[in-house]
């Protein structure tokens, strides 16, 4: 098994894994801008093999990328398959080379993904995995129902929910996880339970329910885009899917449970240089916090909450722009509006309570 860790590993293993395929190369897609994957699977089509793609239905502000993704990849040779649309969301990225390698990705084929956010990716030639997820992707590209298989390959939602229970509950020292966001009820119970038991754990993330044993931190200077869990330091899941209800039963989402001496050591590093950076950053904010700056981020928190997306108001300008041409990731957007916004909100009251008669 290999480790790909971003940003630092790049897009060079995914394009070596593409250029090695001798026979076939199945990819599942929810996001992807990079051009120099696309023409590996284009020059994989050249030379003879067999490449299918799995395009979601839809993700959230780029559909027109995805059907103009199609077109081109169609054009090429490729054989493409759209997700069905039974699910919230086909949220899941993998690649399978000639039946026997996997490379399964918390990460999607985007630069914001690999070049500017914290995520993982394991590449294995266990020849279970490998049979599994081929079964997976056969039964989405022919929009058919998917049973699973195996307990450690953790499929949204057909068995996710029940083994990602099952691995936090067997934690008896610590649990270090990477998580957007930790949001649903049961999931957060379990946590609890095992932190009351002694179990050190510690959330680079978000915890949406406030806990007084449970840690968490936002991860510092980096966007955050994976979801990772380290157990006792022998065990490790890497994939799509948050501690979050739509994720574990509403969405298509795929992760893997396994034991591996040197990845897990790379996991548990990275995981604990993270969480000194961020925990330093906490501390700095802490000091320099006043009473306006507190309430200032409780106002900016409220306003952001309540916010609509800023995504279809962007598809409109540029609609009306028409004749330039730009590509925008949504999600990137997303952040960003929101974030000027805090600050916006923040510089306002600021301003407002330094303006007070005192």
């Amino acid at each position: 098994m290999r480790l790909l860790i971003q940003p630092g590993s790049g897009v060079n293993p995914l394009l070596d894994a593409i250029n090695s395929a001798k026979t076939t190369v199945d990819i599942a897609i929810f996001r992807f801008d990079r051009k120099e994957v696309e023409r590996a699977l284009i020059n994989a089509v050249n030379r003879g093999v067999q490449v299918r793609a799995l395009i979601a239905c839809t993700n959230r502000g780029g559909e027109k990328r995805l059907r103009d993704l199609e077109t081109r990849l169609l054009a090429a040779g490729v054989t493409v398959a759209r997700t069905a649309d039974d699910l919230v969301r086909y949220h899941a990225k993998y690649l399978i080379i000639d039946h026997r390698e996997l490379l399964l990705l918390a990460f999607n084929f985007t630069y914001l993904d690999i070049e500017q956010s914290r995520s993982f990716g394991v590449v294995t030639n266990d020849k279970s995995a490998v049979e599994e997820a081929s079964k997976l992707f056969e039964s989405d590209m022919k929009r058919q129902t998917y049973t699973a298989g195996l307990d450690w390959l953790v499929v949204s939602p057909a068995n996710a929910r029940r083994e990602l229970a099952a691995f936090i509950k067997g934690a008896k020292k610590e649990l270090f996880i990477y998580d957007p966001c930790v949001s649903d009820p049961a999931m957060i119970k379990v946590l609890e339970e095992r932190s009351k038991n002694g179990v050190e754990v510690k959330i680079l993330g978000h915890l949406t329910h406030h806990s007084e044993t449970v840690q968490a931190c936002k991860l510092h200077d980096m966007r955050l885009h994976t979801r990772m869990i380290i157990r006792d330091g022998t065990h490790a899941f890497i994939g799509s899917q948050s501690l979050r209800t739509v994720e574990l039963d509403r969405r298509r989402e795929v992760g893997m449970i396994f034991q591996d001496e040197a990845v897990i050591k790379s996991l548990l590093k990275t995981f604990q240089d993270d969480w000194k950076s961020a925990e330093t950053a906490k501390l700095k904010e802490k000091d320099l916090e006043t009473p306006t700056t507190k309430v200032a981020r409780k106002v900016a928190k409220a306003v952001v909450k309540d916010m609509p997306s800023v995504t279809p108001m962007i598809e409109t300008v540029m609609q009306e722009i028409g004749s330039v041409e730009l590509v925008i990731n949504a999600e990137e957007l997303e952040e960003t509006v929101k974030d000027a916004v805090k600050h916006a909100i923040r510089a306002v009251v600021k301003d407002a309570v330094m303006a007070e008669p005192q």
